[in-house]
């Protein structure tokens, strides 16, 4: 009897399992999507692409037609955050995706990142 006894409280007072390294990645990636998307209208909407030795853009457009990209390390990590934060997720940034995007002065005078500086969009 002892023994039951003894493994039923082994069993309850088990600690729960800690996050992996990944894991702890996804979630500080959809931390930042969260915060964007509460910054930027409410919500918002995004796409992966590979940028290559295994690291993954995620672009971002918010409801208000902001956008921002965040760099994950994996695409799975990538993908993980964007299925914590509620992120619908775009196969291609196409049209009706790039459509949504605002740009302003800003963005219009570093054209390419050519330009250092420039005036904030309003």
């Amino acid at each position: 009897m002892a023994d039951s006894t003894q493994a039923a409280e082994t069993v309850g007072s088990a600690r729960p399992a800690k996050p992996s390294k990944d894991e702890k990645r996804a979630q500080r990636l959809a931390h930042q999507i969260t915060a964007f998307a509460e910054s930027h209208g409410g919500s918002a909407e995004g796409q992966l692409a590979h940028i290559g030795r295994g690291a993954t853009r995620i672009a971002l457009v918010g409801a208000n037609g902001e956008w921002g990209v965040l760099v994950a390390p994996s695409h799975d990590s990538a993908r993980r955050a964007a299925e914590l934060a509620g992120l619908s997720l775009h196969d291609e940034f196409d049209g009706d995706m790039a459509a949504k995007v605002r740009t302003g002065p800003y963005e219009w005078t570093r054209m390419a990142g050519l330009q250092i500086g420039g005036p904030a969009n309003p």
